[in-house]
């Protein structure tokens, strides 16, 4: 009787520790901690509003008034498939074009803006990004 039960009682331990694994693989993908975690990598690295282009400070002023954009895709949703900016819904984010002197297209240059007021700042293209800083 004792040989039977400790298989039963090793498998049934098992089972528990890999849903428990399973389990906490799962939530640790949705708890808020990720997105905590997410936001500090992405705005970790900031720039102040006073060291951008001249044409960043355009935009910024445009964006504070409500336009009019120079560009038809200004305003449009950033869907952040790059995962770069922290996980939001999908709208939160909105782009704008940063005119950049020379450039025959949009160029490389954009503001994109959070459904809470933030702004990051690229200048290639979404590869990168910083937290603008509007107190300095």
């Amino acid at each position: 009787m004792i040989s039977r039960t400790r298989p039963t009682t090793s498998a049934v331990l098992l089972a528990l520790v890999v849903a428990a694994a399973v389990a906490y693989a799962l939530i640790g993908r949705h708890h808020p901690v990720a997105t905590t975690s997410a936001r500090a990598t992405a705005s970790s690295a900031q720039v102040c509003q006073s060291k951008l282009p001249s044409q960043a400070k355009d935009t910024l002023a445009l964006i504070a008034k409500g336009g009019p954009y120079p560009y038809r895709s200004d305003g449009i949703v950033f869907d952040n498939r790059e995962g770069r900016l922290p996980k939001q819904r999908s709208g939160y984010y909105h782009e704008f074009t940063v005119v950049t002197p020379g450039s025959g297209d949009r160029g490389t240059r954009r503001v994109v803006t959070g459904g809470t007021g933030e702004e990051y700042w690229t200048d290639d293209h979404y590869s990168t990004f910083q937290g603008i800083d509007a107190h300095c």
